[in-house]
């Protein structure tokens, strides 16, 4: 009876034990499942948000390459802006041909005189910009056309230095992938040329003179060449004595820009 008893007790003792064993492994087992889980999203919160950039940086690269093609016909952020706001947009396509070479050569004398030379950024400009900027002067524009069409394509409005940041190597992207021509074509198609969402050449001068771009004169392609890149300010339409004078300016510069506009038609 008596052996019975120890026998019995000794077995309860060993069941105990087992199961605290079990027990105890399957405590074990869960706080690993739960420590993989926990470090599962914490490489998950880093991924996405990597992935997210790394898209984000890759698209305007395969946009650009994409824009190569002449039957595309690419639209600025703003633009995106206001449609998806449910603002007005006016923009018509013109091909370069159809524009009068006054009006881009107005536009590249007043905008950016080496266009025809630089691979997408003025490197003198920039470095005369970046001395005033640490020597405490006020900041002078820098931005070459192509740097313009890059920003209007892919980035956002207002004066920031991450923006410019980002605006040169697209620029240089963008001036390795395109021809002159096409960027000259897009970037005068994707200005905003008018107070009311009037975009590219056409439907500015649609709005302000009532022509189409291939029958601008001189004078007319001057004004809208200055009224960039405020169209909210400034009218070609009614321009004040200074904007006459900067047209003035820039009027005889496009009639003499010769060498300066080797990479355009006409």
């Amino acid at each position: 009876m008596s052996r019975a008893k120890a026998t019995s007790k000794t077995g309860g003792k060993t069941a105990r034990g087992a199961a605290s064993a079990s027990s105890g492994r399957n405590k074990t087992a869960g706080a690993k499942r739960a420590s993989k889980r926990r470090s599962l999203l914490r490489r998950r919160w880093v991924f996405y948000p990597l992935l997210v950039l790394l898209v984000l940086a890759a698209l305007p690269l395969l946009l650009t390459l994409f824009y190569r093609m002449d039957f595309v016909r690419p639209v600025s952020t703003l633009m995106l802006s206001r449609m998806m706001t449910f603002q007005p947009v006016d923009r018509q396509w013109v091909e370069i041909d159809d524009v009068t070479p006054r009006l881009y050569q107005s536009v590249l004398m007043s905008e950016d005189g080496q266009f025809c030379a630089h691979h997408g950024v003025d490197l003198r400009e920039l470095r005369a910009v970046i001395d005033d900027a640490l020597d405490g002067e006020r900041v002078r524009g820098a931005s070459t056309i192509t740097m313009q069409t890059a920003k209007n394509l892919f980035l956002w409005g207002g004066r920031s230095f991450i923006r410019k940041g980002l605006e040169v190597p697209l620029a240089i992207w963008i001036d390795l992938v395109l021809p002159k021509e096409r960027i000259m074509e897009i970037y005068l198609n994707i200005a905003e040329w008018g107070p009311s969402g009037q975009f590219g050449i056409k439907a500015g001068a649609a709005h302000h003179f009532g022509r189409a771009p291939d029958s601008l004169t001189g004078r007319q392609s001057a004004l809208l060449a200055v009224t960039l890149p405020n169209p909210h300010v400034r009218d070609p339409a009614r321009p004040g004595a200074g904007m006459q004078r900067v047209a003035d300016i820039v009027q005889r510069r496009a009639a003499q820009s010769g060498a300066y506009v080797r990479c355009l038609p006409g």
